[in-house]
């Protein structure tokens, strides 16, 4: 058995994503077809709990927009042409040891992520993204940023995204990972009800005044939750 999260897009200032639990058995493996298994797997639980239609987002996704809406294939517009979110994001970290190594911009999305310099060039530090810095805290607030910036261009996206009580990745795993593209969307969908997405990408500023307090609570939720107290 294994637990993956889903991110339920709430449309409250006070609590913009809902993150809930789900447990299901688990096929192991590495191959697509493991993977595509484990998400029916997942989404036949969630729907038992009254969690349905979830949405896929990754590359692994049976529906095309799940598909088009994962980090490796979303791209941002830049002064230097059109990259992945993947890429955007991988190639802005600066770590203790060097960064950003913006020639990453230029790969595609698996090289960007396998690029051994990301995971040989010590502690993250932050993040600078065409001279603008970003924080480590509130911890996913430049990969969300990243994320809804390349999407709020493509209404065709946005409209179909209300059909959905949910989304799901099932390559993220909590114990492992921060950021997450599935939480991302949820996030859109939530300033999207309150009609609130462009105030939220009007700056830095104002983009992380508006996500830091759910960002809080969702921490510390999910610390209360689990017992701990980091």
């Amino acid at each position: 058995m294994a637990k993956r999260p889903i991110f339920i897009p709430i449309g409250k200032y006070e609590h913009l994503v809902e993150e809930t639990q789900i447990e299901f058995k688990w096929n192991p493996g590495f191959a697509p077809i493991q993977k595509k298994k484990n998400i029916e797997a997942m989404h036949e639980a969630a729907e038992k709990k009254g969690l349905f239609p979830l949405l896929e987002i990754s590359t692994k996704s049976k529906v095309e927009i799940g598909k088009r809406l994962s980090a490796f294939n979303l791209k941002i517009n830049t002064d230097i042409g059109d990259i992945s979110i993947e890429s955007a994001f991988q190639g802005s970290k600066v770590f203790e040891g060097g960064g950003p190594f913006t020639d990453i911009y230029k790969m595609d999305s698996r090289g960007a992520k396998k690029d051994e310099r990301v995971r040989e060039s010590g502690q993250l530090i932050g993040f600078s993204f065409f001279g603008q810095e970003w924080p480590l805290v509130p911890k996913t607030a430049f990969y969300d940023w990243l994320y809804l910036t390349a999407l709020r261009p493509h209404q065709d996206y946005l409209a179909r995204l209300f059909e959905y009580k949910g989304f799901t990745d099932i390559e993220f795993n909590p114990a492992k990972s921060i950021n997450c593209q599935a939480r991302a969307c949820a996030l859109l969908v939530s300033l999207l009800k309150l009609k609130s997405l462009d105030d939220a990408l009007r700056s830095q500023s104002d983009f992380i005044d508006m996500v830091s307090s759910d960002s809080f609570k969702q921490e510390h939720s999910a610390e209360l939750r689990q017992g701990q107290l980091l």
